[in-house]
């Protein structure tokens, strides 16, 4: 199994492999090794000759091997880009699905086109798979004779507790740093998507110049996220129980409900109480293991020994009722018709009181 990091690094020395099948659940990955080959591999007097983008729900396995066996003109070699490889008909049926009756009774002959091509690839030709969403079976034929023989890439989705690291080494490449409040902060309120984040980001690279350290500032005035009224600064509020912080949140909350989706809100709380529970069990409150154990920067550690000093072991199991409470009631249970503004308000009082 290779590496992006590795593979992007080949392919800026250009190194080129004949054969590369990039599959997994995380598209931003995929997108930027298939983007690269697109842009870099080929100048742009021969990509009109020599570079071929398909769609796998226009094509067939055999004729991207077809075109793949040919030779490049006036040229050392061609590109062929399959997108959305995912939709190709042949190999839909060797996801990871577990099911093997359907591994059985597809179609050998389409297969066997791309496992002999493997056998034997063209040299001159550079054929990249695009397999967005999902992944290939590791236990089928089709896809242990990928990783035998190509350049073959999972691209896996990362942890929340993994987005901020990812930010900061995504700034530190284009040569910026980012405070860890800051990383947090944009990793909340943005979620696991990476190719948001990496957009989100560029909107600061364009307005801050090189080497600058991104600051919540920078967030807000670039991006539009409240340094205030947000739900790191909710968490805040509730670890030093302040309850005037903690209602302005929740107000604030209230009234901007499409900025501060009840949902997105509640699983950040709940992950949040959840670290709270693991720090009382962690033997060694040191900052360093309790970073390690809590997989968080140890910038961070203060603030959750603070927020277990007020809420011990029992106080925390009513907290997680509350919040499968409100959760339950926002998807309608009870059926009782009341705005998430008023649910989060009411959950919000229960953890404080």
């Amino acid at each position: 199994m290779s590496d992006f990091n590795d593979i992007m690094l080949d392919l800026k020395r250009k190194l080129y492999k004949p054969v590369y099948f990039l599959h997994g659940e995380e598209p931003y990955f995929i997108d930027e090794i298939g983007n690269y080959i697109e842009h870099n591999v080929l100048d742009e007097t021969e990509k009109g000759f020599n570079q071929t983008v398909l769609y796998g729900r226009d094509t067939d396995l055999a004729s991207i091997i077809s075109l793949a066996k040919g030779f490049p003109m006036m040229g050392e070699r061609q590109v062929i880009i399959v997108k959305e490889a995912q939709t190709l008909k042949e190999l839909s049926k060797s996801t990871g699905d577990g099911d093997e009756v359907k591994e059985k009774k597809s179609s050998s002959d389409t297969k066997n086109v791309l496992a002999a091509y493997l056998e034997n690839p063209q040299p001159s030709s550079i054929l990249v798979f695009c397999f967005k969403y999902k992944k290939l079976d590791a236990r089928s034929a089709l896809s242990k004779a990928i990783a035998k023989k190509a350049v073959l890439f999972e691209s896996k989705k990362l942890y929340d507790n993994k987005i901020p690291d990812w930010i900061n080494g995504y700034l530190k490449d284009k040569k910026y740093s980012i405070n860890p409040k800051a990383a947090i902060l944009l990793s909340e309120y943005l979620g696991n998507d990476l190719s948001k984040i990496a957009n989100e980001i560029g909107k600061l690279c364009i307005n801050l110049p090189e080497n600058s350290e991104i600051n919540i500032d920078h967030i807000q005035q670039n991006i539009g996220i409240s340094k205030d009224f947000n739900v790191f600064e909710l968490q805040d509020a509730l670890s030093k129980k302040d309850v005037l912080k903690a209602n302005r949140i929740v107000q604030y909350f209230a009234a901007n409900p499409k900025e501060n989706p009840l949902v997105m809100t509640n699983a950040s709380l709940y992950n949040y109480f959840q670290k709270i529970l693991l720090y009382h069990f962690v033997p060694d409150k040191s900052r360093g293991s309790v970073a390690s154990a809590l997989g968080m920067n140890p910038f961070f550690v203060e603030g959750y020994e603070r927020a277990a000093r007020n809420y011990n072991t029992a106080k925390l199991k009513y907290i997680f009722g509350y919040l499968h409470e409100c959760d339950a009631r926002s998807k309608g249970v009870e059926n009782v018709s009341i705005e998430d503004g008023d649910l989060l308000k009411e959950m919000v009082f229960k953890i404080l009181h």
